[in-house]
């Protein structure tokens, strides 16, 4: 973190109402933080170019607008030198339907969500990153029956704090 602004509690307020609803306005933003607005817009500014705001996006109900599934993905590489790494993750990243690529410890090397429209589109998409031949060795798929919780996050009041979960 060298070179980011120093955090002071209005700044973490301010993230902390942001990530609840992007769609503020800076006035109903500076009044929930307790600022006037010109002051808590420069903050949001700063707060913006340091990079801790990265994007503001509108979250789309998919199940409203197409079928579609959600698939994660277990890969497991060939091999575990540098470089395999780097290959795997900059050809993976070419993939619309990748929603997210973790590096992992434990059993495999590699957790991906995907979401496409059917399991014979994914089978086709995995098909075409194994004759891509990034080094995956094997895979294993989950296809997701039922999504139970969905957040977008977690909210920063509960990562900044000791309380307990609950």
């Amino acid at each position: 973190m060298l070179g980011l602004p120093k955090l002071d509690r209005i700044d973490i307020n301010i993230l902390g109402q942001l990530q609840q609803n992007s769609r503020l306005s800076n006035v109903d933003l500076a009044q929930a933080v307790g600022l006037s607005p010109s002051p808590c817009l420069a903050r949001v500014k700063r707060l913006e170019k340091a990079g801790y705001i990265t994007s503001y996006t509108a979250r789309l109900n998919l199940g409203k607008l197409v079928d579609h599934i959600t698939v994660f993905t277990e890969v497991t590489l060939k091999d575990h030198r540098r470089e395999d790494f780097v290959k795997f993750e900059s050809e993976i990243r070419r993939y619309d339907a990748l929603k997210e690529c973790h590096l992992v410890s434990g059993g495999y090397d590699y957790l991906l969500k995907f979401v496409t429209r059917n399991v014979a589109r994914y089978h086709e998409l995995m098909e075409h990153i194994l004759e891509r031949n990034v080094g995956v060795e094997k895979y294993f798929s989950y296809i997701v029956i039922k999504t139970v919780i969905d957040r977008d996050n977690v909210l920063l009041k509960y990562l900044m704090t000791d309380e307990q979960a609950g």
